[in-house]
């Protein structure tokens, strides 16, 4: 889909040369021969730039620029045969992104255009960045379970497929989206996020589709939806399952057609937009109930994933709590070795709150813990009296049952290490941003255990 620009300009002549060769550089023109009518379009249509002439009849350009600037976050340029440098430096402070003079030289203008919508597009993807929150992690395991979602995601992440994630409250269903998008062809814009559960159905269609100004009481400018963010990218609709009957009638179409209007608004807008859903329910039993739409269901389940629940690999939680006792030292927590009794008795834990609840516990333990060290007792401490599973038949590598604490330590070390490499196929400087480590350490590191690595 191209972007529309919008001319705004007095002269005829001028609006129909700058259409042409706008319409001839894959760009939608549109035209306004005042002030008062671009303004009258920006409410109507979806512009992405604006050429505006300063001199005109009735408003002029520079006070067209600064109501524009108050309404929309738009670049804007400005052209005008009667420039001069004072006009130009109150364009420029006035919010103009640049300013050429008439008569215009193509070549300039269409350069202006493209470097304009360039850096209004990395705005936007640093603003969705802000919005949704830090980047993603990767997924931590070498249990077989963890080796088949990153096959299943390595499968799935280059193509354009949907793909419903299935799972348990805190198994990582974002982060295996955020995963999948991130090594998807459409990576270089953010994932735009949506919690179904949060949106009140009264909102739900101006939250996802936009609205224009005046729809409804409070509707005082102009929104677009998740939909118009996702456009290009990917669309992540968590905890599908808990959306209304109601609210996912009004999905399905967008969802089958990529097509909407905003909430007040006329006109059918087309998006490119891939879809990802996450759910912790069992969707076949909602449908037997009359809770979810059979047809939603299986417009969304193209390519299904299931994330494991910890208490079904175990043997990652060692894995997983070297990761975030790293995360809490970058971030200036502290820092806590786990003796091998800790770790012991953190596998024999049910998890019911699953990786979330590991990592809020590992949390509190590096924050409360006196000490370099936590022990069997420490975790016991904070577990209370949540059950546990029988006791371990031997620790996660049997060798370490008789190996010292050092020999031990370089033992996990060496196993953390040759995960996290494979992780990243032996990429040092990748996996030593991954676990927050120097390159030049972790290069000395790999090497004095013995490790081969690219």
């Amino acid at each position: 889909m191209s972007d529309t620009i919008l001319i705004i300009d007095d002269e005829a002549a001028i609006r129909e040369s700058l259409a042409g060769i706008l319409l001839d550089e894959g760009f939608t023109p549109l035209t306004a021969a005042s002030a008062e009518d671009g303004l009258q379009l920006l409410d109507e249509k979806d512009i992405r730039l604006i050429l505006l002439d300063i001199w005109m009849p009735g408003m002029d350009g520079l006070e067209a620029l600064k109501l524009i600037k108050q309404r929309f976050t738009l670049p804007v340029i400005m052209i005008s045969g009667h420039g001069t440098i004072e006009t130009a430096v109150q364009a420029t402070r006035s919010g103009a992104y640049d300013f050429i003079e008439k008569p215009l030289s193509y070549d300039r203008t269409i350069l202006s255009i493209r470097k304009g919508l360039q850096l209004a597009q990395l705005e936007r993807d640093n603003q969705l960045l802000r919005e949704n929150g830090p980047a993603a992690v990767n997924i931590t395991g070498a249990s077989p379970l963890i080796a088949r979602l990153r096959q299943q995601i390595e499968r799935v992440a280059p193509t354009d497929a949907w793909v419903l994630i299935r799972g348990g409250h805190g198994t990582g269903k974002e982060l295996v989206a955020q995963t999948i998008h991130r090594h998807s062809l459409r990576a270089k814009h953010p994932m735009v996020a949506v919690n179904c559960a949060a949106i009140p159905d009264e909102l739900i269609e101006s939250e996802l589709f936009g609205h224009v100004k005046g729809a409804f009481t409070g509707a005082t400018d102009n929104k677009k939806g998740k939909f118009d963010q996702a456009n290009g990218s990917t669309l992540f609709l968590d905890e599908i399952g808990d959306m209304s009957l109601k609210s996912q009638a009004k999905v399905l179409r967008i969802l089958q057609e990529q097509t909407f209007e905003r909430v007040g608004g006329s006109k059918t807008i087309e998006v490119d937009v891939r879809v990802l859903a996450a759910t912790n329910k069992n969707l076949e039993e909602e449908i037997e109930q009359g809770t979810f739409r059979a047809d939603l269901f299986y417009r969304l389940n193209v390519v299904p994933i299931e994330v494991p629940d910890l208490a079904d690999r175990h043997e990652d939680i060692p894995l997983l709590v070297a990761d975030f006792v790293n995360q809490f030292s970058r971030k200036g927590i502290g820092w806590k070795q786990f003796s091998i009794e800790a770790l012991e008795l953190l596998q024999r834990h049910h998890w019911p709150g699953n990786v979330r609840e590991l990592r809020n516990l590992v949390e509190r333990l590096v924050i409360m813990t006196p000490g370099d060290e936590v022990h069997a007792e420490d975790v016991a401490l904070f577990l209370g009296n949540a059950p546990l599973q029988p006791p371990l038949s031997q620790p996660v590598d049997p060798v370490y049952r008789h190996l010292s604490f050092k020999d031990a330590r370089r033992r996990f070390e060496t196993d953390y290490l040759l995960a996290k490499l494979e992780e990243n196929e032996g990429n040092i400087s990748k996996t030593a941003e991954q676990i927050g480590m120097e390159r030049s350490h972790l290069h000395k590191k790999v090497k004095a255990l013995g490790i081969a690595a690219k």
